[in-house]
């Protein structure tokens, strides 16, 4: 008689998901409610802290365990529980525990949740600080929004980030790639077997019916956690040269800005005289976003797709971005609002959707149909789970037409087993 056991999956986070602080903390818990559809068994594990908004883990079912980085304790715990599945979230978690997982659980599938290409931000970063400090005054950056793929290959190919991260994703059975752009440049520049790599974009549970009618909003609205350098950048960038602009049109205009984690230099930028708020947390995202007429993305650098847009459009607020935002997420589509490559652009896009109630609409509209288009859990969660099963059934052979990951696995498992060792030998040496 077959097993009716339910597929046991462990998750290996870098934090403890927080969907309402960011992105990534949401797209995790898309993937777990994707999982617990099936009746999978989930126990999520953790080396880090617990945060200020962590997800309610154990009312949905799952159990969670805290974990040490190099210590064998691990090594009985995984032992014991013995997954089917293991999730590695983030490429830093395979580096540390895939070993490990490897070593006790040789048949489980191993799935690299990547939130986004980490190396990818920062070599955009780099590039952005480089022209800033160069030109400091600069306002056009879309030199910068619009490399070859080539370039961007160049710029990422020979950074420690990089090697590590796309090496990570070649030792994982499957990687999970939330942006259409970034499985692209990984199959087309770095050469990643496209068999290793699996579209799972920001998912929605449906698209809402009704909303707040553009009559009864106002303000501008930008929301983002404050950790993230993306958002951070995009702050200042808004209080030096958007905003500015946008109040000499819209004299009366305000912007609210929340992220979770307000450091004391984004609160020394709060200033209500020129309409510019910092409020720290929001409490309900959704609702302050519904009642938002624009919401603000002025994003110069980045990776994966931005979960404070598919926000935006799931409350039918039209948003101004860059490319850099927009990336990844609407294909062919019209967008959901405007995107613009310079401070005057976006200033003068956010001034036309905020007063013209056509354009408004309009782009309500747009957003509809990409939340229906491409976003829908419905579609993807399924999707997932289809694809995780059929590695699952090929195993051997899935893993046998990635030599490029058995390779890297034999090497890297062996530094970074004799490696992790040392620290736990070293830190049983060494007093409390």
């Amino acid at each position: 008689m077959p097993s009716t056991a339910p597929t046991r999956v462990l998750i290996i986070g870098y934090v403890w998901p927080e969907p309402r602080s960011s992105a990534a903390g949401g797209h995790m818990m898309q993937i777990i409610e994707s999982f617990l559809q099936q009746g999978w068994h989930i126990t999520f594990s953790s080396p880090a802290g617990i945060g200020e908004h962590k997800a309610d883990l154990a009312a949905l079912g799952i159990d969670e365990v805290s974990i040490e980085l190099n210590n064998s304790s691990f090594d009985a715990f995984i032992s014991q529980l013995a997954p089917h599945i293991v999730l590695f979230d983030r490429f830093m978690m395979q580096e540390q525990f895939g070993w490990r997982v490897e070593l006790h659980c040789p048949d489980a599938l191993r799935v690299l949740e990547t939130s986004d290409l980490q190396s990818l931000r920062d070599a955009r970063q780099q590039q952005l600080k480089a022209r800033l400090k160069h030109n400091p005054d600069l306002d056009d950056f879309s030199d910068l929004f619009a490399p070859a793929p080539r370039e961007t290959f160049e710029q990422m190919a020979a950074t420690d980030l990089a090697q590590r991260e796309i090496a990570a994703i070649y030792r994982s059975d499957l990687s999970l790639m939330i942006s259409e752009y970034e499985i692209d440049l990984l199959v087309e520049q770095f050469h990643v077997p496209a068999n290793v790599l699996h579209a799972c974009p920001l998912m929605v549970e449906a698209v809402p019916a009704t909303y707040v009618p553009y009559e009864q909003r106002q303000h501008f609205l930008s929301i983002g956690n404050f950790r993230h350098a993306p958002n951070w950048d995009a702050v200042l960038w808004m209080k030096t040269s958007i905003w500015p602009l946008i109040r000499q049109q819209l004299p009366m205009a305000q912007l609210h800005i929340y992220g979770a984690y307000t450091p004391p230099k984004a609160t020394a930028l709060h200033n209500p005289a020129q309409g510019f708020h910092v409020l720290n947390w929001a409490e309900d995202a959704l609702a302050v976003m519904s009642n938002a007429r624009v919401c603000l993305a002025p994003l110069r650098f980045g990776a994966g797709i931005k979960g404070k847009i598919a926000d935006a459009m799931l409350c039918g607020t039209p948003n101004v971005t860059t490319p850099v935002g927009a990336e990844g997420m609407h294909g062919e589509m019209p967008w959901a609002g405007a995107i613009a490559q310079s401070a005057s652009a976006i200033a003068a896009a956010a001034v036309e959707l905020y007063r013209n109630p056509s354009a408004w609409h309009q782009a309500q509209l747009n957003g509809r149909a990409l939340l229906a288009q491409r976003y829908l859990h419905s579609v993807h969660g399924p999707a997932l789970v289809q694809r995780i099963e059929a590695c699952r059934a090929q195993l051997d052979a899935h893993r046998r037409n990635n030599f490029t990951g058995a390779m890297l696995r034999h090497h890297q498992h062996k530094s970074t087993q004799y490696m992790s060792q040392w620290i736990e030998a070293k830190n049983r040496l060494v007093p409390a």
